[in-house]
């Protein structure tokens, strides 16, 4: 993407916080449509990146809808049709909860997925720390997690 024009001339300023958000979202799509594409190998259906990434920010035990919406800053409607979706593929199951409030787990097949999901990280994790170093990985992390903690406290903060 260029950074100096748009094409009716617009200058643009150059900016390492764009240059971040496509690297870091470059990251995350190759490893989960590599994780996908490794768990559908393993036999896991219809499994997509979205579908996984929306599987990864659920907690094991108990989730509710409104929370996820939250969480993730969907609508419940949105949220309500992923899970009918994951429960049709039995990864998920909705139980009765308090008053209206619908559980949202993990079926017995939704658990052996994460984990092996977890498995693949693990893999990930062997290249990345033979490219950076035992420690390299763990500085990085520790970086970008600086970085998200200064930028969110510091426009929070206005």
């Amino acid at each position: 993407m260029s950074t100096r024009f748009t094409q009716r001339g617009t200058p643009l300023v150059e900016s390492q916080s764009l240059q971040l958000i496509q690297s870091t979202s470059q990251v995350n799509n190759i490893i989960t449509k590599y994780i996908s594409k490794r768990l559908v190998e393993k036999g896991y259906t219809s499994l997509t990146p979205s579908l996984l990434s929306f599987l990864s920010i659920l907690e094991c035990g108990v989730n509710y809808g409104a929370e996820i919406a939250r969480n993730l800053g969907v609508t419940r409607q949105m949220v309500a049709k992923t899970v009918k979706e994951l429960c049709k593929l039995q990864y998920l199951e909705q139980r009765d909860g308090i008053g209206k409030q619908k559980e949202i787990v993990f079926t017995e097949t939704g658990e052996y997925l994460m984990a092996d999901a977890r498995l693949l990280l693990s893999d990930i994790d062997e290249v990345l720390n033979q490219h950076l170093g035992d420690e390299g990985a763990e500085k990085m992390i520790a970086k970008i997690t600086a970085i998200s903690d200064t930028i969110d406290d510091r426009l929070n903060a206005k």
